[in-house]
């Protein structure tokens, strides 16, 4: 068998199938004879393989013409035939003659038949894509000669970099899925017609924060159930107010008889005193406004007048109204820390001076017999509430007579400001809620109900103390810590008791020892 024959067969690669070994190997037989019949002029244009350049004269050369290439293979192939007829093969002859194998290796045969039957797609030519490991050595090399120092100036060539793809944002999280309960308070408030009776059941364990103002005003009876009519009734409403400012408070302080100036004095005496724990009402705007609302109502209501309490019953009206501008505001973060009022306009806060003033003109309708001479709706509500405790715990009725307690002394407090002074405005927000929710018996049937169950809260605690430990506690009950959830259970131990003794007076006239 002759060398060419061997050389042949050894080019072929095994892995192929049987059409590309013989297409290979015809490939093979016609490089031979033109290389045994080579001439320069006449030598065929090979097309230009990267992998079989790289590997015959290695990858320090970087380009090579493929007739070099083409005559280094023949004077490397005719040499080694002598040499291997003739027995002889040095050391030297043996490096040249496997440089020269290397052209017909089987790994280079592969790659020259598919380079030639699968050309490659633009985007592999371009980015390199499904390189061999011929290939990734050759591109690393070339790397390596670009950052060599060139000879004629001495200065490194680096290769250019791709300026940073700027960060995008981080998308937002999708918005979480609205609630049942939230569902059913924008159907009612976004209907023609709200329906009163399925919005005071809904609202009876809650409102959220971001609807209350609105629905506090509906549920006062200050926006009509008609939608319609709302901004209609706004307009109106708020312009009567400012014709009652412009009539009774900005005048001259010698057209004023000296009970108006007695009632003005004492309201600005009050004004300051009014939550002094809530930052919001320390501003001088708000005390202002609240200032205006409170002797206005006292000259338009001179049956009762002013009396002290009522500064405190618009205090939550004033926030809520407030935070109805901003429902994406905290309400006790930024709300009522007064953060707030930064963004207060003052055409927003005359908007809100004239809802207060309206809102509690409604509110003290159903209870305004608690402000008029010696108070009869005050102390009917305190006797009420000692009956409902001596029925529900006599224990404590009777310890508190025993130590000379009488509910008049703490519980009028609890009447007059409606326990505003007994928790944190943001849990009145809470209370508020239910007592609106329950329609005109809220404030004053409902509130009684409430205050025995906050007494009958704390029955184990006073029952051990005494008279001057007692009447202390009275006055500064402790529930700074409480939330929403404590005054949940406070509504709802009152309801039981609404249902158990609402509507039946007998059971309360009980005998007093």
């Amino acid at each position: 068998m002759s060398s060419s024959h061997q050389q042949q067969q050894q080019a072929t690669p095994r892995g192929l199938p049987g059409f590309l070994r013989r297409t290979l190997r015809t490939s093979t037989a016609e490089q031979e004879n033109n290389a045994l019949d080579y001439s320069p002029s006449s030598a065929p244009k090979s097309p230009a393989v990267p992998d079989s350049i790289t590997d015959t004269v290695g990858v320090q050369s970087g380009n090579v013409d493929n007739d070099n290439v083409d005559m280094a293979n023949r004077s490397s192939r005719s040499k080694s035939d002598s040499q291997i007829d003739d027995g002889r093969m040095t050391q030297t002859d043996n490096e040249t003659n496997q440089n020269s194998l290397t052209l017909t290796s089987p790994g280079s045969a592969k790659r020259h038949l598919r380079a030639v039957a699968f050309p490659p797609l633009p985007y592999e030519q371009e980015f390199g894509g499904n390189n061999s490991d011929d290939d990734v050595v050759g591109d690393v090399d070339k790397q390596s000669q670009s950052l060599s120092v060139a000879s004629t100036n001495n200065v490194i060539s680096t290769p250019m970099i791709a300026p940073p793809q700027p960060q995008t944002e981080a998308t937002a999280p999708p918005p979480q899925p609205k609630s049942y309960k939230e569902i059913q308070y924008e159907t009612m408030l976004n209907s023609t017609i709200i329906p009163l009776r399925d919005l005071r059941k809904l609202s009876w364990n809650g409102i959220p924060a971001h609807h209350r103002s609105k629905i506090w005003k509906i549920l006062l009876s200050y926006l009509p159930a008609n939608t319609s009519r709302h901004q209609s009734t706004l307009t109106r409403k708020r312009n009567e107010y400012k014709d009652a400012i412009q009539q009774h408070y900005d005048i001259p302080d010698d057209s004023r008889t000296n009970s108006e100036q007695e009632t003005l004095r004492q309201v600005l005496v009050d004004v300051p005193r009014t939550a002094p724990e809530v930052p919001l009402f320390h501003n001088d705007r708000v005390r202002r406004c609240l200032s205006r609302l409170l002797y206005i109502w006292a000259m338009r209501h001179p049956a009762s007048s002013y009396v002290q309490g009522i500064n405190d019953l618009a205090t939550p009206l004033i926030a809520v109204f407030i935070s109805g501008y901003f429902p994406n505001k905290d309400v006790e973060e930024e709300v009522l820390s007064g953060e707030v009022m930064i963004d207060v306009t003052d055409a927003i806060l005359e908007e809100v001076e004239a809802d207060t003033y309206w809102c509690l003109t409604n509110l003290l309708a159903g209870i305004q017999d608690h402000y008029t001479s010696d108070q009869p709706g005050m102390q009917r509500m305190v006797m009420r509430l000692e009956d409902l405790v001596n029925r529900i715990d006599a224990d404590l009725a009777g310890h508190l007579r025993e130590t000379g307690i009488e509910f008049l002394q703490f519980a009028f407090k609890w009447m007059n400001c409606l326990l505003l002074r007994e928790f944190r405005l943001q849990r009145v927000m809470r209370l508020w809620d239910t007592y609106l929710s329950e329609g005109d018996g809220g404030f004053e049937d409902f509130h009684v109900y409430v205050c025995a169950s906050f007494l009958v809260h704390f029955s184990a605690e006073l029952q051990q103390m005494g008279f001057d430990e007692l009447f202390q506690f009275m006055q500064n009950m402790p529930t700074d810590d409480w939330t929403d959830r404590e005054i949940e259970i406070l509504l709802s131990s009152a309801f039981v008791l609404s249902t158990l003794f609402g509507g039946s007076e007998a059971h309360l006239n009980v005998v007093r020892h």
